[in-house]
This record gives structure tokens, C-alpha cells and sequence, in this order.
């Protein structure tokens, strides 16, 4: 009678484990939905919220023009409304990412030391006064404000992903890791040093710090996140000014090619994505980034539509695996109390090249040519594609 009696016990302890897993996955996705949905409604505004303040005599916003107004005389940009319109909205969504990037392995680490409830529900407070101080803005000040805090407060997707990851630990994390004061401040400088974060150098602190062969992983796969991003949101950036200046497509006409990527992204990682097995995520990266090379000879070279609409195609399928399947590798390293500065560490370094990426690709784009800023940056494609192939040991439980 006792063995029934533990199993059932062993199966209700199971079954109410499942159901937890099964709640927090619930509550995650629709908080991220409900953040995706506000970080997206903001896209399409850009231009007539930048209209607005222009049109205001706002002097802030005038000040920061005047600089905008020089990067595009230097790039050899022409001086149209839609083309200023797209280079401010890079400005900001810039400021955006440099603010992710100081912010994601912070956000990750305290996770790590206080728990994820409660950090995450600062970044959701940061969210929501973001948000509502967007609404009640009538100075450009103001509106730049929230946009800060948003950008602060954007460690939430990085600690969500710790937060699935955790699911499949025996041990609770919110008692992560206790440090000295020392250790404490150096964790710091690791995590706001660009240097020290690709070398993942705030997982290697304390006792629980990976293996040798792990730790390299680590670092080739946060070179490759890096790189990968790089490129791709600057050929994503400049893909406005291509569609405008070479098919004269209106705001109406690019939100429906950006709603024609989205709903493509999602019928991929739907239907494929998340059907990839475990350990199987590296090869279907290389793929995916093997495909974004024809995608983008494609864009930048498209005669016509037809032929823009078949590169979008393979750039929105590839475009769906590359970074969740990087992502949940990188989930899989480190200890219990190192997840939040791991995946903080990697969302650090892809906020990082989205800030970087479109100024770059920007300036190659109007002094070079749409054709030969695609079909390089599409040629650079092959470096990330080469360091995930020298990831050859399969991924180890710390």
C-alpha cells in the first residue's frame, strides 16, 4: 500500500509542477504581447508624431533636427521629409537600443540575487510609465523621456526568457547568488563593459562559474548573436529608404509589406520553430542565415515587386528561427543563479548591434548604392554562419 501511495504523491507533486510550468508560461506570453503591442503601435506614428513636433516649433526637438539634418548631408542623403522622417526615427530607435544594452544584463543579474517576480515587476512599473507618459506628452522632451524609460525598461524580455529557462531546473532561483562587495562591484563593471560582455566575463565570477569548453561556447554564440544582428538590422533599417526611393511606396504601402513580414514570422515559427528538436537548433540557424543571403541579393537588386516579394519571403523565414533558436541555446548555459546574466548578457549584445547596425548600413546605402550594401552585408552573413559551425560539442547541463 505504501508504493501506491508514493507514486500517487510522486504523480499529484508532477501534475502540479506541470500546471505551474503551464500558468508562468501564460502569464509571460501575455505579458510580452501585451509589450510587444505597445513597442509596435509607436512604428507606424514615427512620421506623423515627428511631423507634429516639427510643425510645434518645438526647440528641442529643432536642436536635435540640426544634427540630423548634418549626418544626412555627410552620407549624401537627400534632403526629403520621408527620408528625414526614417533617420529620426533611427535616431531614437538607437537611443532605444543603447539603453537595452546598458540595461539587459543589469536587469538579468538582480534577477539572479533578488529573484525574477520582483525585478520583472519593476521593468513592467518602468513599462507602464513609459506608456503613459507617451500618452500625455505634449513637449518632444516629454515624449523622449518615455522613450527612455522604455528602453531601461526592456530588460523584461531577456528575464523572461531566464524565467521559461528556469522551468526545467530542479532548484528554485530566487535565491540565486550572495556576493561580496568586491565581487559584487566587479559583476558590475563586467556587466557595462562592451569587452567584458563578449567575453561573458559576469558568469565566470564565484563557484558556480562554467566550464572552459562552455564558457568558449558561450562567447562564439554571443559573436554570432552580435554580428548577426548587426547586419541584419541594418539591411532591415535601410529596407524603408530602398522600397520608397525605388518603388515609391507610401506609408500605407510599407505597412503593409511590414504586416505581410510579420504574419509570415509567425506562421514560421509556429508551425517550424517550435517544432525544432532540442540540439537541433545550431544546424537550423545555419540554414536560416544561409537563406538570408539570396533574400537580400533579391531586395537589393529587385527590377520589380514579384521580385522584392520573393527576397521578403526568404528574409521573413529565415528571419523567424535565427533568434529564438539562438536564444534558447544560450537559455541552456550557465548555472541556476547565472540565467538572468546570461540571456541579459546576449539581449545586451543585440541591443548593442541594433544601435550600431542601421547608422552603418545607413551610410553605405547612400554612398555606395542600394545594390552593393545589400550584396556585401548579405556576404558578411557567411562570418556568423562560420563561428556556429566551430560549435561542434553538443550543449552540456551546468
Amino acid at each position: 500500500m505504501a508504493p501506491r501511495e508514493r507514486g500517487t504523491s510522486s504523480s499529484s507533486i508532477s501534475d502540479k509542477q506541470e500546471h505551474n510550468s503551464s500558468r508562468v508560461i501564460t502569464i509571460v506570453f501575455l505579458a510580452l504581447f501585451i509589450d510587444l503591442l505597445g513597442f509596435a503601435l509607436i512604428l507606424p506614428l514615427f512620421p506623423s508624431i515627428l511631423d507634429y513636433y516639427s510643425h510645434t516649433g518645438d526647440g528641442f526637438y529643432l536642436s536635435l533636427q540640426r544634427g540630423v539634418d548634418w549626418f544626412a548631408v555627410m552620407a549624401g542623403i537627400p534632403p526629403e521629409r520621408k527620408y528625414n522622417s526614417v533617420l529620426f526615427g533611427g535616431l531614437i530607435g538607437s537611443i532605444f537600443s543603447i539603453l537595452q544594452f546598458f540595461s539587459s544584463p543589469l536587469t538579468g543579474a538582480m534577477s539572479d540575487c533578488l529573484g525574477r517576480r520582483p525585478v520583472i515587476l519593476m521593468t513592467v512599473i518602468g513599462l507602464i510609465t513609459s506608456y503613459s507618459l507617451w500618452a500625455a506628452s505634449r513637449t518632444f522632451g516629454v515624449f523622449l523621456l518615455s522613450r527612455i524609460i522604455g528602453g531601461i525598461s526592456k530588460g523584461n524580455v531577456s528575464l523572461s526568457t531566464a524565467i521559461i529557462a528556469d522551468l526545467h531546473s530542479p532548484k528554485a532561483r530566487s535565491k540565486g547568488m550572495v556576493s561580496s562587495v568586491t565581487s559584487g562591484f566587479q559583476t558590475a563593471v563586467d556587466l557595462l563593459s562592451p569587452l567584458a560582455l563578449f567575453r561573458f566575463s559576469a558568469v565566470t565570477r564565484g563557484k558556480e562559474s562554467p566550464s572552459e569548453e562552455n564558457l568558449q561556447n558561450l562567447k562564439t554564440l554571443g559573436l554570432a548573436y552580435f554580428l548577426y544582428l548587426f547586419l541584419f538590422s541594418g539591411l532591415e533599417y535601410t529596407l524603408s529608404f530602398l522600397t520608397h526611393q525605388r518603388f515609391q511606396f507610401s506609408s500605407l504601402q510599407q505597412g503593409k509589406m511590414f504586416f505581410f513580414i510579420g504574419i509570415t514570422m509567425a506562421v514560421i515559427q509556429g508551425g517550424y520553430a517550435r517544432r525544432i528538436k532540442p540540439g537541433n537548433e545550431i544546424r537550423a540557424v545555419k540554414r536560416a542565415i544561409i537563406l538570408l543571403i539570396p533574400a537580400f541579393l533579391l531586395i537589393g537588386w529587385a527590377a520589380n515587386v514579384a521580385m522584392l516579394g520573393a527576397g521578403l519571403l526568404l528574409y521573413s523565414c529565415a528571419a523567424a528561427i535565427v533568434i529564438p533558436c539562438l536564444s534558447a541555446v544560450v537559455s541552456g548555459y550557465g548555472s541556476a543563479g547565472q540565467k538572468g546574466r546570461v540571456m541579459g548578457i546576449l539581449r545586451s549584445l543585440g541591443a548593442l548591434a541594433r544601435a550600431l547596425g542601421p547608422i552603418l548600413s545607413a551610410t553605405v546605402y547612400w554612398l555606395a548604392g542600394a545594390e552593393v550594401c545589400f550584396t556585401i552585408c548579405g556576404a558578411f552573413f557567411l562570418i556568423p554562419f562560420a563561428l556556429l559551425g566551430s560549435i561542434k560539442e553538443p550543449l552540456k547541463e551546468e
